[in-house]
């Protein structure tokens, strides 16, 4: 929506029509055809549709339209996209509609105005739904049209470029949202100069001391780190022009985040990272890169371990080149980037260098090669129909935005999957029958287990047979691609409806009563068929066989119901209370009237020590006991701590468990202990902190450490009010990339 200012700001305002006559200018100057006059055109729509709407900076809305434009004619974007990215947001904004758009600018144009709007006419329960139908709907969109999302990025990058004017909260929400979505896409599209921006944007809202503790060290240093990428510089440029090698060299300082990253995971100051430099040597030929690399190995000492080849493997995202770190004569070491004019034109600017450097007849249809480039954005079109909101951005996280692993088929091909990923993953990459009649796995010529996580390198090999049984439900604890995620569930709602059915219905039983609602009073007709409604179910059948099978989660069901429950008990509650007999609720109120020690209540005794138990850290909202213990008091634990479930029955423990509960006003603070497990990779404490920071979370304390073969466990504590705010919590650090699982301690 627009930006409505609270007040105008001292600033000089934009003045849009200098703005668009900049941006014409830089249109004449495209390699490829634009029709001015119909640009032109599209601006005087988005001006007229867009009057009188203010963005918080006071300057007229149609500013940021223009600057979108601006921005997509930087990536090099054709005439279609440079007038849809005028017309972003009139679809949302303004009263005009898709017809409307279609009719004078056409309908390709149209589609992919529709396709960057937002949902904003459909209502959902929480903020968190709404984002991800939103994201759901942009991919969707993504896949018919790439420039989609191209567009999506032009508009999020000039709104991260005023994020000055917004309030506090809406730095960071957006700012975490760029992190965690735009920024991963835009490097999953290969659009890195885009991604640099982005993050560096992020990070000056999401940590604003630790920004600028970087920006300002690197001032300080800049003479001297400019000084030594002088003196390299000429050296590399003196010993190629010798060897007859035609090369442009380029260096630069690493970006702010990417420093930050190494300064979190490696626990360094900036003045301890030495290889904030990096150089870029550009030449004609592939043979003249590894020809390069070899002058390079001889002028310096290579670091082992620091060489990658992404020439002969590119990278998902069609990035290439030869990256190696040498270490210069006065001992500091620096990165290496070698590649040719072709591969730097698609690492800046990813799938938008198709428009900008490979077109000179205004076609904006892509390359069959390049259609096979981004077949990931088919495969999310795919999962999508068979996953709720919820799961679909969480394998979307995992297929577009973690690390990946390179593996081969018995063949030599190449399988890309994510890192973490096991032979179960291999097997429905090739085909989900493989999956589905997977009998066992070989890496490297020896059976392994499926859950085995696969290296680089790995030959993986998989045993079918017509007679399997099937996927088991377990897999879906250790599956990493989302794809295979789906590729199960599908199989489970096909062949096993009538299991799903009854498995569904438990499930979200069980869940109903860990949130204290009677599954009778939640599960009427009055209650569940409006909420199936919502969720898009005809039959309560269709919506157990779906929870049955993962299609949705029993928990978001479940929040639906409560919620609908608690809307209509005020009036039950009344009726209850008048039939209840006086006696009781006397003997009620008596209990209240015990004295709570930290929110505690305890059966027969009153004012008594209490301390909480540190194998399972209780909170409100968890089903409490409690364990007398000698001279210091009740110790209370959760119902489902080990402690408890394998409490001790000789003579001398009896009748030391003794009834506990919460009080009905809680006002502490709790302290409790979750475990993280996770891929053991670079960044991910610190996408765990920007998670918890978000919410702002009171972390006690935290630790990680690696346990081997590329897993690591992650310990926090944490300050909590309620088992509510925990779960939520929870719930957020799991759709951190590469985390497989969060668990209580004690549990």
């Amino acid at each position: 929506m627009a930006d409505q200012p609270d007040n105008l700001s001292t600033h000089t305002l934009l003045d849009p029509d200098e703005m668009y006559a900049s941006l014409e200018e830089k249109l004449r100057q495209q390699p490829h055809p634009i029709d001015i006059g119909r640009v032109h055109a599209a601006y005087e729509v988005a001006k007229t549709a867009h009057s009188g709407q203010k963005r918080k900076d006071g300057s007229p809305y149609v500013t940021h339209c223009v600057a979108a434009a601006d921005i997509a004619a930087d990536m090099g974007l054709d005439e279609d996209s440079i007038v849809a990215a005028l017309l972003h947001d009139v679809i949302e904004d303004t009263n005009l509609q898709h017809d409307d758009i279609a009719r004078q600018f056409g309908t390709s144009v149209a589609d992919i105005v529709e396709g960057v709007s937002k949902l904003t006419r459909v209502q959902y329960t929480s903020k968190e739904d709404e984002q991800m139908e939103n994201l759901r709907k942009m991919l969707m969109a993504m896949a018919k049209d790439i420039r989609v999302i191209l567009i999506k990025i032009a508009d999020r990058l000039h709104n991260m470029r005023t994020m000055a004017y917004q309030s506090p909260e809406k730095q960071r929400s957006k700012s975490l949202e760029t992190m965690e979505i735009y920024a991963p896409i835009a490097h999953r599209l290969g659009m890195q100069r885009a991604k640099w921006e982005l993050e560096d944007l992020s990070l000056q809202y999401l940590d604003p001391l630790g920004y600028k503790e970087i920006t300002d060290t690197l001032d300080r240093r800049m003479p001297e780190l400019e000084a030594f990428m002088d003196s390299m510089k000429e050296k590399i440029r003196i010993r190629l022009e010798k060897e007859g090698v035609n090369a442009s060299i380029f260096c630069r300082i690493k970006h702010v985040y990417s420093i930050y990253r190494k300064m979190y995971t490696q626990k360094l100051n900036l003045n301890g990272i030495f290889d904030l430099c990096a150089f870029r040597v550009i030449v004609d030929t592939i043979p003249d890169c590894y020809n390069v690399l070899g002058i390079i190995h001889d002028m310096f000492k290579p670091v082992p371990g620091r060489f990658k080849d992404y020439i002969s493997t590119p990278k998902p995202n069609m990035y290439q080149s030869v990256h190696t770190t040498v270490i210069g004569s006065e001992g500091i070491p620096f990165e290496v980037q070698i590649r040719t004019w072709e591969m730097h034109y698609t690492a800046e600017y990813g799938i938008a260098a198709h428009w900008k450097y490979k077109m000179g007849d205004g076609s904006t249809a892509l390359r069959s090669g390049d259609e096979d480039k981004f077949a990931w954005v088919r495969r999310l079109l795919e999962s999508q129909q068979e996953s709720d909101a919820t799961d679909f951005v969480h394998d979307l996280k995992i297929d577009m935005f973690a690390d990946e692993v390179f593996v081969f088929s018995p063949k030599g091909d190449v399988i890309n999957l994510p890192a973490g990923a096991t032979p179960v993953d291999f097997a429905y990459s090739i085909h989900s029958d493989i999956g589905n009649h997977m009998v066992g796995a070989k890496v490297n010529g020896r059976i392994v287990p499926y859950d085995t996580v696969l290296q680089n390198g790995d030959i993986v090999e998989i045993r079918t047979s017509k007679s399997a049984p099937g996927p088991s439900r377990d897999w879906l604890n250790f599956v990493k691609s989302g794809s295979a995620r789906t590729k199960i569930k599908q199989w489970y709602k096909k062949e096993r409806r009538e299991e799903n059915i009854l498995r569904g219905r438990a499930m979200l039983e069980d869940e109903l009563r860990h949130m204290g609602v009677a599954p009778d009073e939640a599960l009427t007709p009055d209650i569940l068929h409006p909420v199936m409604k919502k969720l898009s179910f005809n039959e309560e059948d269709d919506l157990y066989a779906a929870i049955g099978y993962g299609g949705i989660t029993a928990i978001r069901v479940a929040n639906r119901l409560r919620d609908d429950v608690k809307s209509t008990r005020p009036d039950h509650r009344n009726a209850i209370e008048k039939v209840t007999d006086a006696a009781e609720r006397r003997e009620q109120q008596a209990k209240r009237n015990a004295k709570a020690v930290h929110g505690i209540l305890v059966e027969g005794l009153d004012n008594c020590l209490i301390k909480f138990s540190r194998c399972c850290t209780p909170v409100p909202g968890d089903d409490i006991i409690g364990f007398i213990t000698r001279g210091q008091g009740v110790s209370i634990h959760r119902k489902d701590c080990q402690n408890y479930i394998n409490r001790d029955t000789s003579p001398e423990n009896e009748g030391r468990w003794i009834k506990v509960e919460w009080a009905d006003t809680i006002s502490d603070i709790y302290v409790t202990t979750i475990t993280i497990a996770s891929k053991d990779r670079n960044g991910l404490v610190m996408d765990i902190a920007t998670v918890l920071n978000s919410m702002n979370a009171k972390v006690r304390n935290l630790s990680s450490r690696s346990v081997g073969y590329g897993q690591a466990v992650t310990v926090i504590s944490l300050e909590v009010k309620n088992a509510a705010e925990l779960r939520y919590m929870m719930n957020r650090v799991a759709g951190v990339s590469g985390v497989s699982s969060v668990t209580r301690n004690g549990s």
